[in-house]
């Protein structure tokens, strides 16, 4: 059976350590993709912090599967240095949390230079950041995002054709609601990505507002059931969005709050979704840890 790993955004459910823990192990989920904890983003939480987050961490049985870092959503003519600063810091928290994989992202363009030149600058930095990630031993999981360059599957293709190597240190996240909150059709670009990717986030949405995972337009149920059928294995992480709590305010999310789930409780909205998404992948028979 395929190697299917789960995590969840667990700032969704509170800033704190202790909340995150809590909330994650109500949910029977064993990992996180640590985007922030004790109100410090995974780019610039202190060495001596993150020893104390690792030690709550291994006491509670979770482990980091992945840095929800926000590398390359600034603009191509932002400095460069301030993303390589970022990744040089998720480099020395690796060996202190256990954690190799980098979510990253792929570059605004509000200047709306060419698409060609836009490509260009955003390639070289994919490039460079790759390179790095290589010396520094991490993995890069580029993930789909709204008004990046990286936004509409042949632009995605175009990354994956000239930096993806599975085994390599450049990899690709299959984002389903932003394919869909960007007007695209989520299983036609999936027969597309079905080869180039290799992990997945849980997320969907109807008519722009988020929906548990799965009650969307995202065909996530007939994505994960053929991911399954073709014998995909890789790390999904649950990224719920169904409350605007401060952690996802501060991603600049495409979409908005479900007005049902909106004035629960983050800790609530966030069981909600994860207790959704593990159903649903009980239901197409993923076996998953």
């Amino acid at each position: 059976m395929p190697d299917w790993t789960l995590s969840a955004f667990s700032d969704e459910a509170g800033a704190s350590c202790d909340e995150q823990i809590a909330a994650l192990q109500k949910a029977r989920i064993s990992r996180m993709d640590l985007r922030s904890i004790d109100n410090f983003n995974c780019t610039v939480l202190p060495v001596p912090h993150a020893r104390e987050v690792r030690r709550k961490l291994d006491a509670a049985g979770i482990q980091v599967q992945m840095f929800g870092s926000p590398i390359g959503k600034i603009d191509i003519a932002d400095d460069f240095a301030i993303d390589v600063q970022k990744l040089e810091h998720l480099g020395q928290l690796a060996p202190v949390l256990g954690c190799h994989a980098v979510r990253i992202f792929s570059y605004y363009n509000k200047a709306q230079q060419s698409h060609d030149a836009w490509q260009a600058e955003t390639l070289r930095r994919l490039r460079e950041l790759s390179a790095l990630a290589t010396r520094l031993k991490l993995v890069l999981y580029h993930e789909n995002e709204r008004h990046i360059f990286g936004d509409l599957c042949q632009d995605v293709q175009t990354i994956a054709r000239e930096l993806r190597r599975p085994e390599g240190a450049f990899r690709l996240i299959f984002d389903f609601d932003n394919y869909n909150q960007s007007g695209e059709n989520v299983w036609d670009n999936w027969l597309r990505l079905r080869q180039l990717t290799d992990a997945f986030h849980l997320k969907d949405s109807r008519a722009g507002q988020h929906q548990p995972v799965g009650l969307g337009d995202g065909y996530v149920r007939e994505i994960l059931s053929d991911a399954l059928q073709h014998r995909w294995a890789g790390p999904l992480a649950v990224e719920p969005h169904l409350s605007h709590s401060g952690a996802v305010a501060q991603t600049g999310p495409s979409g908005t709050a479900n007005v049902a789930y909106s004035k629960m409780p983050t800790t609530e909205s966030f069981h909600l979704a994860c207790s959704t998404a593990t159903s649903l992948l009980n239901q197409v028979g993923a076996s998953f840890r």
